[in-house]
């Protein structure tokens, strides 16, 4: 019996995996093909129309699709909005990901610059994808938490494992120094730690709080360029890496101070 226990397993694994490697049938594959393309032109009418003015029929008839159609792959505006959003977060994701893995474990500094940088590049390469996610709200929709969810904090999770490298290497900022009471961060963000983002983590509410403050500094900073806010102006580039370089201060002392 006890062979026969530990060789389940790897039966079980093995199948799996031939399922994976299985080709997609032409249905299948055909119904992802349209998909796709329902995403890519809907993107399309984000950059021209705004969220709010997205239309399944524009969409439709762009694709050379009757309007009832479109039905068969996406239910409702507010279904092809949900799926554009979790799109743009992985999106993000993956570019803020890939910029931060190139950099030696190590090196926290240059490691939370990698993380700005990749999302002040990404934001401007895609600002209507960064308004979608980052943006005013969507009259008369609200993006499913239990869908979103995950693919949204990919990002803050890159932040959080910084964070906790920070404080292992002894290399957080003295919260004193940034002007953080601890009574107060306990009662802004103290829930937070109890959420499986933060749960298995050794973070504190000040730690976390610290954190928090960086991560805003950083979006504001990407928001205004995107969005104009400051006006144009004459080197987005520099002033970034001036904010950059403050909200890096509030999560990681410079090394030998």
């Amino acid at each position: 019996m006890e062979q026969e226990a530990s060789t389940q397993p790897s039966t079980r694994a093995s199948t799996a995996g031939d399922e994976a490697a299985r080709p997609l049938g032409k249905r299948a594959t055909k119904r992802l093909a349209v998909e796709a393309d329902i995403l890519r032109v809907a993107r399309e009418h984000l950059a021209t129309d705004g969220a709010a003015a997205l239309s399944l029929r524009a969409v439709a008839r762009d694709l050379g699709m009757v309007s009832s159609g479109i039905y068969r792959y996406v239910e409702s505006r507010d279904e092809l909005l949900t799926r554009l959003i979790i799109d743009s977060y992985w999106s993000l994701a993956s570019a803020v990901r890939a910029a931060h893995d190139a950099v030696p474990v190590d090196e926290l500094d240059a490691r939370w610059d990698a993380l700005g940088r990749a999302l002040r590049a990404w934001a401007l390469d895609r600002p209507h994808d960064f308004a979608l996610i980052y943006g005013s709200p969507v009259p008369d929709y609200e993006a499913p938490a239990e869908r979103t969810e995950e693919a949204g904090t990919a990002v803050i999770a890159l932040l959080v494992g910084l964070l906790e490298d920070a404080r292992r290497a002894g290399r957080l900022p003295d919260p004193d120094r940034l002007g953080l009471v601890k009574a107060r961060a306990d009662a802004g963000v103290g829930e937070l730690l109890g959420s499986p983002l933060f749960d298995s983590t050794g973070l504190d509410a000040v730690t976390l709080a610290q954190g928090i403050a960086a991560w805003t500094l950083l979006l504001g900073a990407v928001t205004s360029e995107v969005f104009a806010q400051l006006g144009p102006l004459p080197d987005g580039e520099a002033l970034f890496d001036c904010l950059l370089a403050v909200s890096r201060r509030c999560v990681i002392e410079p090394a030998g101070s």
